[in-house]
Formats: C-alpha cells, structure tokens, sequence
C-alpha cells in the first residue's frame, strides 16, 4: 500500500460519440461560456488539468460531415489562452499534431500559453499518418506510417532544447530547425501511448501518458511494461503519470447506475452513427437504410476496411465477409448490432462510494496515477464528478483537498 494521490483530468474532446447532442439541456459546445463554466467547475474540484482535443480536419463519412462531429471548434491554444484569464490553478493542456505543425512555431506558441497561465501548460503530442488529414495541408500523404513516431521523437526533443533556452541546430529530412526561441516555457509533455512505438515515445520524453487500460489487471501489465521502457531511458516509474481515459457513471444506487449507463449507451449510438459504422464494412452507401430496421440485403464491396477517416473505430481491420456473416445470423437491427459488437469500454458505473473505492484501489496499488475523465452531458457529468466523487475520494485519502502549488508540474507532482 502507497500513499499516493489520485490526479485526475477532464478531456473536452469536441468530437464523438461519447457526447450526447441530443439532449435539451446540453450546453453549446463551440460557446465560449461552455468552456469557462466547464473549467471553473473542475478548478472548483480541484483537478490537476483540463485538457482540450484538436482536430486538423472535420470527420466526414462518404463526403458528408458525420453527425457526430462539430464544426467551428477552435484552435486549442487560442482557447486556452483565453481560460488562462479565466482561472487561477487548473492546467490547461493543447492537443497538437507533430505531422502537421512546423516545429519551431509550435515550440513558441506552447511556451507562450505556458507563460501568460503561469506554467500552467501542457501539450499532448498526437501524431497523424493519414492523407485524409493531410489533405488540409501541402504536405498530402508525405508521411509513411512507419515514421510518424521518428519525426514525434525529433519534434519533442527539439522543443525541449528550445525550451531549455538552448540554440538548435538540428537538419535532418523530417525536422529542419535552427535558431532560438527568445519565449520561456517548459509545458508538460503527454503522450498517448498504447501502441509499442507510442509507449517507446512516453518512456522516453512525456510526464503523462494517456491509455485505454482501465480493466485493473491490464492497467497493471501496462504499468509494468512502462517501467522496462522508462529504465532503458534511464528515468524511474515516479517520473511518470499513468492516467487512462474513462468515462463515469454515478447514481443513487447501483441498479441506478447500471440503468443510466445502458441509456447513456444507447443515446451515443445514433442512427446516422449506426449506417456509418455499416458503411465502412459494406463499403457503399447505405444511408437509405433504416437503422431501426434488419441489416443491408446486399452484398458488400470487395476489399477491407479503411477506417482511416475517423468515422467510427473498429478493432479489426480485416476478415470483414466472416464477420458480416455472423452478424446475418444474430438477426438484430441496425442498431442493435452496433449495441451487441461494440460493448461498453473504459466506463466505471456505480455508486459515488463504489467508484471511489475501485480508483482508491488503482492508486494505490500504482495500477494508474489516475483518470482522464470523458464526460457525456456537460454541464451536468462535470458537476456530478467534482459534488460527488470527489468528496468520497477525498474522504479515503486518495485526493486532495486543497491545491498545494500554482503550476501544472507542482499540481501533478513533477520535476
């Protein structure tokens, strides 16, 4: 047993089908006024950041805009940039592309945000390989998959050396700088690392690294494969933060709460979501469908899947006619098939006092160092975590009660 401290973040992503746009009282989402309540109301629950998802490109499926997107989302850190005035301790995290930006503008607009919030800025580092995306730049297709991590691992280290008020001189075919950056910045550095070459990335530069291992025995295997990782880089497992995406789902009563997330994961499955799902193994139009209704009566288009366009995500990229005849057989709708083949993930569902006792277990076994927290409904998932998790996370000693520092780094306990 550990006395460590669960650290806990809110990832706004704008997009997917976590969100539930339906409802009347979902608060606008591209609304300035959204971002502010939603950030002061973690600062109120003490959290150690709020990070903010980016998106070089609205998702499309077939040539429309999917239904499940936003358009006239803003650039991260300009809208950080604004929540810097409008809280005192909170984080305030960038996500930002290492393929589609120049290397030096990104360096001096990360520690710029860092320095107007105080040190309270945070970048978490994506990467894209997809010509889809890349169609929005002169770039295209230009990177081959394989090196997306090659140029992320030159891209960081170069900012670092920026940041550290070094001169750079690095020239190579994937990073070309030299020069000074003259802005005093040292954000914290996150990293999505669930594939081999993500987690190679987090070991060897991030301080936080986001995963999709939420079950406790696979969080535990995770955390152990990042320690090999961390001490072939010479750094140890307190120099970095575990924190897996999860969603929460609180109620009165666990019947409750069973009941709630079984709604919450029907309203995300929409129909225009459900065709999309369809249309990426049929590999034709099927929007004439009803989702409500039995599976296309005709036969799918030869080759597998793409899913490169960020429709929906799917776990096996071939195989499809196999598993199209399977899906005949179960004899569900539309809809329910998309239900039955993509269970809930990642989702903790009970009792205040129940999730509580669960993360309190996480912590301290050093399964995670906490959660990056997706909401539903804002404002009302936010409100429901930080009035009533928190206080029975608080009262096992697993959360903090008040905020010790006024930077990021000091909030996550960080070098």
């Amino acid at each position: 047993m550990t006395t460590h401290r669960l650290h806990l973040g809110l990832f706004f992503t704008g997009v997917g089908p976590q969100l539930l746009w339906s409802q009347p009282d979902f608060a606008e989402h591209t609304h300035i006024d959204t971002f502010v309540q939603t950030v002061r109301t973690l600062e109120r629950g003490l959290f150690d950041a709020f990070f903010l998802g980016e998106g070089l490109r609205v998702r499309e499926n077939r040539g429309r805009v999917h239904d499940l997107d936003v358009a006239g989302r803003p650039d991260a850190i300009t809208q950080l940039s604004a929540l810097a005035a409008e809280t005192e301790r909170i984080g305030l995290v960038a996500t930002q592309n290492t393929t589609y930006n120049f290397p030096f503008d990104l360096a001096r607009r990360l520690a710029s945000l860092d320095h107007v919030s105080g040190g309270r800025a945070g970048w978490n580092i994506v990467t894209t390989d997809n010509a889809w995306t890349g169609e929005n730049f002169r770039y295209g297709g230009w990177l081959p998959h394989e090196r997306r991590y090659e140029r992320a691992a030159a891209f960081v280290e170069m900012a670092r050396n920026l940041w550290g008020g070094n001169r750079v001189d690095t020239h190579g075919d994937l990073v070309d700088v030299a020069g000074s950056l003259g802005v005093a910045g040292n954000p914290v550095l996150f990293q999505a690392g669930d594939s081999p070459g993500g987690r190679d990335l987090a070991a060897r530069f991030a301080d936080a690294v986001f995963s999709a291992n939420t079950d406790y025995d696979k969080a535990q295997a995770y955390a152990a494969d990042l320690t090999t990782r961390l001490e072939a880089y010479g750094r140890t497992r307190d120099s970095l933060k575990i924190l897996p995406g999860a969603q929460v789902v609180l109620g009165d009563t666990a019947k409750e709460a069973a009941e709630k997330a079984d709604w919450i994961q029907r309203e995300q499955t929409t129909g225009p979501r459900a065709i999309a799902f369809l249309e990426q193994y049929w590999n034709k139009d099927l929007s004439g469908y009803d989702p409500d209704g039995p599976l296309p009566d005709i036969e799918p288009a030869e080759g597998e899947l793409d899913p490169s366009r960020g429709t929906i995500s799917v776990e096996h990229r071939t195989g499809k006619l196999e598993r199209i005849a399977e899906w005949r057989r179960l004899d569900l709708s539309i809809r329910e098939l998309v239900l039955h083949v993509t269970p809930r993930h990642n989702t903790f569902v009970g009792t205040p006092g129940q999730v509580a006792d669960e993360w309190a277990r996480y912590v301290r076994t050093r399964a995670v160092d906490g959660f990056n927290l997706v909401p539903q409904l804002l404002p009302g998932s936010v409100e429901d975590i930080v009035d009533k998790l928190v206080p029975e996370l608080q009262e096992r000693g697993v959360y903090r009660t008040e905020y010790e520092g006024r930077t990021l780094r000091e909030h996550m306990d960080l070098a």
